[in-house]
């Protein structure tokens, strides 16, 4: 028997569904039990959209490697070098593949696959047009409060902008919002923190200077700056240059889980003075004081760094930012659908209403009119 309680609408920091449905793995319309995130399982949990991640694919780390890259790609990349001799992802490739993710999610904004769906639990039809793609915080408000699903281009990494930043300015007329100068890897902007357990994030050098002209860049077209996976000095040097809130769209408080990947106080402590926000991270190995893998990871272990962000930070500036299809899930919650087991926990620790409206969306609004400036 489904719940009486009220949903409350969460609105997420951080996903990479794109490159799961790019790499054909699923739907985004139907229900699966692959993944993490699709349009069936985002309603039954209250999930009202999120930052969308368009993630280039070290080679490495790629399934298939380079042979599944040039098949997805096609013949565009013959001849072009994967890799630039300093040992970062090219310009050609991250723009071929950069386009093909973007096309992706602008084919699910159009509804390509899209079904309606009647979900007996919920009582209600799940209409076809159930993603947009969203420019303004008015408008992700008004999806928010209309039930209508909503979507935030996200770039992590940025190996796919050239140095005049000419691909920066196409990106964000086609929609691009969001920016993570680096994932966990160098390229011509920054460093990005390597995965470490234990480890702090100082891990090597800050922005080059390529790098700070792209922060003023990002300021100057109202592109939020996401902080997540660089290293420590090169967060210093966005909080020295950046007119915006800073942001760390999915990590978690260094105090409990000493990884690389997490903040320290003193960040912690910028990001406040700066009026930014810090989206909890779902991975367990984030989120572990012992920093194992582990599914079998309590929901009490990410509210108790919900409970460190608000106390170190304010429950202003505290989100969620899951890491959905990109992670591994504690066991308990396991997918969007179980984001109501995780507001349970968090009122059962006291959080009301009003607390747990400014955890779900409502700060993400605050951040993203400042930022966007609309």
């Amino acid at each position: 028997m489904a719940s009486t309680t009220p949903l409350i609408p969460v609105f997420d920091g951080h996903n990479d569904t794109v490159l799961d449905i790019l790499r054909g793995k699923r739907t985004f319309y139907e229900r699966s039990d692959e993944g993490h995130i699709d349009r069936v399982r985002a309603a039954e949990g209250g999930l009202a959209g999120g930052f969308f991640a368009i993630w280039v694919p070290s080679l490495d780390r790629e399934e298939g490697g380079a042979g599944k890259v040039r098949e997805l790609l096609g013949s565009g990349l013959d001849g072009v070098p994967l890799m630039t001799e300093e040992g970062w992802l090219s310009l050609p490739y991250a723009q071929q593949y950069t386009n093909a993710a973007f096309s992706q999610l602008l084919r699910l904004e159009a509804g390509e696959g899209a079904i309606a769906v009647v979900d007996k639990d919920l009582g209600f039809e799940i209409p076809s047009d159930v993603l947009n793609i969203v420019l303004s915080a008015a408008d992700l408000e008004d999806n928010i409060e209309n039930g209508d699903f909503s979507a935030i281009v996200h770039f992590e990494g940025a190996e796919m902008i050239d140095e005049n930043f000419y691909a920066l300015e196409t990106y964000y007329s086609a929609g691009l919002r969001s920016l993570g100068i680096v994932w966990s890897r160098p390229n011509r902007f920054a460093h990005g923190v390597p995965f470490a357990f234990p480890s702090t994030g100082d891990t090597g050098p800050g922005l080059t200077d390529l790098g700070k002209e792209l922060v003023t860049a990002c300021n100057e077209l109202g592109i939020m700056i996401d902080l997540s996976h660089l290293n420590e000095k090169g967060f210093w040097d966005v909080a020295a240059i950046s007119q915006a809130p800073l942001v760390a769209t999915h990590s978690n408080a260094h105090a409990i889980s000493p990884s690389s990947r997490n903040l320290t106080d003193k960040q912690l402590d910028a990001i406040k003075d700066s009026d930014g926000l810090v989206g909890v991270n779902f991975h367990v190995a984030f989120l572990r004081p012992d920093g194992q893998h582990d599914a079998n990871t309590p929901l009490d272990v990410m509210a108790d760094h919900v409970d460190y962000l608000v106390n170190r930070i304010g429950i202003d500036r505290v989100a969620l930012g899951s890491d959905f299809d990109g992670a591994t899930m504690p066991a308990d919650l396991k997918d969007a659908a179980g984001l109501p087991k995780l507001i349970d926990v968090l009122r059962g620790r006291g959080y009301d209403d009003d607390a747990l409206y400014k955890i779900g969306y409502e700060n993400w609004l605050r951040v993203l009119e400042v930022t966007w400036g609309m």
